[in-house]
């Protein structure tokens, strides 16, 4: 049987309630929008559901310390269709099972789901590294990331405590929302921008200047003898290079 779901947390939760709720054996959690009509298998709709996800979260809390709940949200994040089906297996998993099975790295869901969080960690902490504010003409730092993973959430805590003193929009082009902090608190944000990194933002004038002077530093304390371009790219992939004032240089 195949259960559809919207992509949501609550969606996937609310799937969890109705599988405990029905029994219908083995199923397969699909997106909505990825789901090809099979005449050999039947299908549910799953309708968010506050109360049942909430139940199913609160459950989760319970059985799992707070490195492993971490580990599942970060899974979510990861955006990818298998590791939803991963997690929905895994949370009905673990609420048939005795205390201690999210530590039985013999369990394809475990394995499979520590796996994606690893992966969008280290897309977390690459965000945090790599990110370079642009100043608006408004006043507000800007940045347009497009990241594999949808890292915000993530993020958010990082930027608020480092960047307290300034207002500031971090937005991810591929999933068209974003982080805007105004010196109290972070809200999510939805604008009008393109896919080009800051084209739809106007900036400062000065900010032509700034990048020039930096591109200068960077450029004059460069030592090219003890260049590694292997040993650099290992640590700052090409595909964050856009990020970094620095490097677009090398990118023209």
């Amino acid at each position: 049987m195949i259960y559809l779901f919207n992509g949501s947390l609550e969606g996937l939760l609310t799937a969890v309630f109705e599988w405990f709720e029905r029994k219908p054996g083995e199923i397969t959690l699909i997106l909505e929008e990825n789901h090809q009509p099979d005449a050999f298998k039947k299908t549910l709709t799953i309708y968010n559901n506050r109360e049942k996800a909430d139940r199913v979260w609160n459950g989760l809390l319970i059985r799992l310390d707070k490195n492993w709940i971490r580990r599942l949200y970060c899974a979510y994040l990861s955006e990818i269709p298998a590791a939803f089906n991963h997690i929905f297996h895994f949370t009905c998993y673990l609420f048939q099972s005795k205390a201690g099975v999210e530590k039985n790295y013999g369990n394809p869901h475990v394995i499979a789901i520590s796996k994606y969080a690893k992966s969008v960690e280290r897309e977390k902490h690459r965000m945090e590294a790599f990110i370079r504010f642009e100043e608006a003409k408004d006043g507000t730092f800007y940045c347009g990331i497009d990241p594999d993973f949808n890292v915000l959430p993530l993020i958010l805590k990082h930027f608020k405590d480092r960047y307290a003193d300034q207002q500031w929009i971090i937005y991810d082009l591929n999933r068209n929302y974003g982080l805007y902090y105004n010196l109290e608190i972070v809200e999510n944000i939805y604008i009008n921008v393109s896919n080009k990194r800051n084209s739809s933002i106007p900036m400062d004038p000065k900010e032509k200047l700034y990048a020039t002077l930096w591109k200068d530093y960077f450029k004059s304390t460069n030592i090219e003898a003890r260049k590694n371009t292997k040993l650099h790219i290992q640590h700052v992939p090409k595909r964050y290079w856009r990020y970094l004032t620095e490097k677009q240089v090398e990118l023209i």
